[in-house]
């Protein structure tokens, strides 16, 4: 049966601040915990005046003191950014802190520019090139230790945080099938390779006594509303705020604006036809047939939802619409559910 999570990159809005972002990060992630889904994921991003997630375990932390059960974490970690071991205490700290309840995705890419990068690592040699190498690494640490092993993650070692391998080109997906790890493919804003990547890590999954079968989620994303109308108006922000960011001239995510489309230019216009990422809008009925079309093309297990909002209570109500939505879905899949063969990791 499909499960359904929740992507929150704390969007700072236009005449709000990063703490407005957290507080409101926090109260989406109520409402998620309330709503069933599977877990609630923030990333690490640097450097981006719209994102408030770059304390990624400390935002995690926020999250976690604030619900009981939903699984929080990081989607993902940009380990080229940190040396394996300080990624091994925190989420280890996470794991003690939070049993049963931390996710830990990596991803290879900085999640920043090349300067802002330089300015994370100072004098630390790592690269996206070392990825492989630290994700084993990471493992070791966060693994039983060994007999005469002189480095231990404390608190980390014998924690075993569920491992994910992000991606959103082929290496990721070649990684976390040589892994046996599940595999999350950045399918809401770079969907070009979707389709190989998960072909290439089904095909070439090695199983393991934690993951029997490989795992696919993929980011979708939604807007829900009342009226397909009302939708796709408070879609306009996403929309104007990629516009932005492909100008490079990233802002603070715009208030929505009527009829916007109308309003562009034939440039902009033509940069947003290249705004394919998958996603439904509308009414529950329109979020539940694009996300049934969206499995039913992918045969994904699970979607990580997103949805980008510049009023936090219409965010809110967003996910609210989208859980209904799944609550159909499943409940159509459910005469043919066949358990999970999965270990603690999921």
């Amino acid at each position: 049966m499909t499960r359904f999570s929740v992507l929150d990159l704390s969007p700072v809005v236009q005449g709000s601040t990063p703490g407005d972002a957290l507080k409101n990060s926090l109260d989406l992630a109520q409402h998620a915990e309330q709503l069933d889904y599977t877990r609630y994921w923030v990333a690490e991003h640097h450097n981006m005046r719209g994102i408030a997630s770059a304390a990624t375990a400390v935002v995690i932390c926020h999250i976690a003191t604030g619900t009981r059960e939903i699984r929080v974490g990081a989607g993902g970690i940009m380990l080229p950014n940190h040396a394996p071991l300080v990624i091994a205490e925190q989420f280890g700290t996470l794991a003690s802190l939070f049993p049963g309840r931390i996710d830990l995705g990596l991803g290879r890419a900085p999640g920043s520019d090349q300067i802002t990068a330089h300015a994370l690592r100072r004098t630390l040699n790592g690269s996206a090139e070392d990825f492989p190498r630290d994700v084993v690494e990471l493992q070791h640490f966060l693994g039983k230790p060994q007999e005469g092993q002189r480095v231990v993650a404390t608190p980390g070692a014998d924690t075993h945080v569920p491992l994910w391998i992000l991606g959103s080109s082929l290496f990721g997906a070649q990684l976390a099938a040589m892994l046996s790890l599940p595999f999350a493919f950045a399918s809401h804003f770079a969907p070009a390779m979707m389709a190989e990547a998960i072909s290439i890590y089904r095909e070439t999954f090695k199983p393991s006594r934690n993951l029997k079968q490989p795992y696919v989620m993929l980011g979708f994303n939604i807007c829900g509303a009342e009226t397909r109308k009302e939708a796709e108006f408070l879609r306009s922000s996403s929309k104007l705020s990629f516009l932005n960011m492909r100008k490079g001239t990233p802002t603070l995510l715009p208030p929505p604006v009527k009829d916007l489309e109308d309003q562009l230019d034939e440039l902009d216009q033509s940069i947003l036809k290249q705004m394919n990422n998958p996603i439904a809008t509308g009414t529950v009925d329109d979020l539940e047939a694009g996300m049934s079309a969206f499995i039913h093309e992918t045969g994904a297990d699970e979607l990580m939802l997103v949805s980008s909002m510049f009023e936090h209570h219409m965010r809110v109500r967003s996910f609210e619409i989208a859980s209904e939505a799944a609550r159909r879905i499943q409940l159509r899949e459910a005469g043919a559910a066949t358990p999970i063969t999965a270990g603690s990791s999921l």
